[in-house]
């Protein structure tokens, strides 16, 4: 079964930057949305930013103009700058993979890394 693994979380200054990127474990195919999420201590996961097989992103609006969703279709890779961070953007960063068939839908989590922002 192919797997999600993130990477690139630690821990950063205010103000300052990283990137972020997810990728497949092996070859997969029919991938329809790309996206990351977030989850800080005490509060439900929220949606940060996605991006469809056509190109379309979606953003929150805590980190607009902020945050840079991409995605490397031929590595299945999907990547989040993240620039100008703040306190309030720490949290458990997942990626999620949408997978559609003809037959069915296919729901991917990667493990989570940490992004941790000091004041």
């Amino acid at each position: 079964q192919v797997q999600w693994m993130e990477s690139g979380g630690g821990l950063v200054q205010a103000g300052g930057s990283l990137r972020l990127s997810c990728a497949a474990s092996g070859s997969i195919f029919s991938i329809n949305v790309m996206g990351w999420y977030r989850q800080a201590p005490g509060k439900q996961r929220e949606l940060v930013a996605d991006i469809t097989s056509g190109g379309s992103t979606t953003y929150a609006d805590s980190v607009k103009g902020r945050f840079t969703i991409s995605r490397d279709i031929a590595k299945n890779t999907v990547y989040l700058q993240m620039n100008s961070l703040k306190p309030e953007d720490t949290a458990v960063y997942y990626c999620k993979v949408v997978r559609l068939t003809i037959a069915a839908r296919y729901d991917y989590w990667g493990q989570g890394t940490q992004v941790t922002v000091s004041s």
